[in-house]
């Protein structure tokens, strides 16, 4: 028997197949439901490190699943939501960069940056000289930290040039945008790991199991043909499609929790 997750992978692969081959609304939208929650959890991320509401960033999220549902290919064998994670993600970077050109600074910094200069202003009065940081947070009631980083934010609220020097290695200078990962060749990579893995999975079926996940899912064949190119019937396609499913996924998931920290 398939477990509830393993029922909703499959059901999931068949709806992905279904409308890449004859795509339409209702299709699209049953898709759209079954992975509102990897939107979910990517708006959740990126709200945290903005000041946008979630619920916009939700909203925009599933612009960018609507798009992945639209270009994924599932006779390239990689896992859809590796797939969509880039078009999620980069729909609602999309949407802050064309909100705000510069970083965008919260509220409270910037009420608190504001006080802190009518304050250092009365306390350079009342001392005859400039305060500390210590003496303007005490007036302010807040951490040292908390107005440290509000007195900043004019200093980071433009964004830092990916040329910029940090550092220097031997004789060559080092810039920012050396130390960034390429998400990009990540991405690539992630997908190529995950394809590598269903196809061991793959090789390991039955042969005449392998060839009807083959023939349906990669191909694209009605369970019908594929009846007629193996001698059996269209039921006994469907059970042997299932259980090879199976079988690939008890294959690919003690590899998963090995990896997992």
């Amino acid at each position: 028997m398939l477990t509830n997750q393993s029922s909703l992978r499959f059901r999931g692969m068949e709806l992905l197949i279904a409308y890449y081959q004859n795509p339409t609304v209702e299709i699209r939208n049953q898709l759209v439901q079954m992975n509102i929650g990897l939107v979910r959890k990517i708006a959740h991320r990126v709200s945290r490190q903005c000041t946008e509401p979630y619920e916009d960033l939700e909203q925009i999220g599933c612009l960018g699943l609507i798009r992945a549902i639209e270009r994924f290919n599932p006779s390239q064998g990689c896992a859809f939501s590796s797939f969509a994670v880039p078009y999620i993600r980069g729909e609602m970077l999309h949407y802050l960069r064309d909100r705000s050109g510069v970083v965008k600074i919260p509220r409270r910094w910037q009420d608190l940056k504001k006080d802190g200069q009518k304050v250092r202003e009365e306390l350079t009065k009342s001392l005859g000289r400039l305060p500390s940081d210590t003496e303007v947070a005490q007036e302010l009631n807040v951490s040292v930290q908390e107005w440290t980083e509000a007195k900043m934010t004019d200093q980071n609220r433009q964004p830092l040039s990916l040329d910029a020097k940090i550092g220097q290695q031997m004789d060559n200078v080092v810039t920012l945008g050396e130390t960034l990962p390429d998400s990009h060749y990540q991405i690539l990579q992630e997908l190529d790991e995950e394809r590598q893995q269903l196809q061991n999975a793959l090789s390991q079926l039955e042969e005449t199991t392998r060839a009807a996940i083959e023939f349906v899912m990669v191909n694209g064949l009605s369970r019908k043909e594929v009846a007629e190119k193996i001698g059996v019937s269209p039921m006994t396609v469907s059970r042997r499609i299932q259980r090879g499913i199976e079988q690939m996924i008890s294959f690919v998931q003690p590899q998963s929790l090995q990896t997992e920290p």
